[in-house]
């Protein structure tokens, strides 16, 4: 799917697009590609700038996660937005699919995580450990299939890889995440994790701006959708 096919929003601050899963949002040690690279190269044929092209990454979502994602396209909406996130302005929502004989309808889960760098892996812990942060999400269930459930997800904080461990801390790993304990990978090698909306200010209007994703038509994700339709 090309780049401007993917656009949710655009003006002269901002620029929102839907994250496949599978891309890397900046580089790493894997030296792949990034969506940063791809989305300047885009703005530099589109605008013909002449020169280098400024493009800030906001916020992240981890490689095999897709969903809404928001760019800064000046510095001035770079640094309000970071202001924004510092201060957890934004809402974010996730959708993720986990085993069916996930035990609550809603509620929330607070856990204590910690980092291993190393592994790129965190772990969420029941009490406070040495050098962990505190982790808070809210969950509702919103959907059964023949072997899976569909959670929405509200994250109150945003820490590296927070619904992935917290949900695998219960037992219950998002599907397809070997990382994090689940049985089986997807085909694709991604997880069923989606960004579905992210609520924010525009950073120079000030317009509450309410962005949505819906994720490919790929793996489960075909049932999730025909079933909304």
């Amino acid at each position: 799917m090309e780049l401007k096919e993917r656009i949710i929003f655009e003006d002269n601050h901002l620029l929102v697009i839907h994250k496949s899963a599978g891309e890397l949002v900046q580089g790493d040690r894997t030296g792949d590609p990034t969506l940063a690279d791809f989305v300047k190269t885009y703005l530099k044929k589109k605008y013909l700038k002449p020169g280098a092209v400024f493009l800030g990454v906001v916020h992240r979502l981890d490689r095999p996660t897709s969903g809404v994602l928001v760019f800064a396209k000046t510095s001035k909406a770079l640094r309000r937005l970071n202001q924004q996130f510092q201060s957890r302005i934004p809402k974010k929502t996730y959708w993720a699919l986990v085993d069916k004989q996930f035990p609550e309808t809603s509620g929330t889960l607070t856990h204590w995580m910690t980092r291993n760098t190393q592994q790129n892996k965190s772990k969420a812990h029941k009490n406070k450990v040495p050098n962990s942060k505190e982790a808070r999400l809210h969950f509702k269930r919103i959907r059964d299939f023949d072997r899976y459930c569909l959670l929405e997800i509200e994250l109150e904080t945003g820490r590296h890889h927070q619904i992935r461990a917290q949900l695998a801390s219960l037992g219950f790993p998002i599907q397809g995440d070997l990382k994090y304990g689940a049985p089986r990978s997807n085909k694709d090698g991604t997880i069923s994790l989606h960004a579905r909306t992210l609520t924010l200010q525009h950073p120079v209007t000030k317009e509450t701006l309410l962005f949505t994703s819906d994720p490919e038509k790929v793996g489960l994700w075909k049932s999730v959708l025909s079933d909304s339709e």
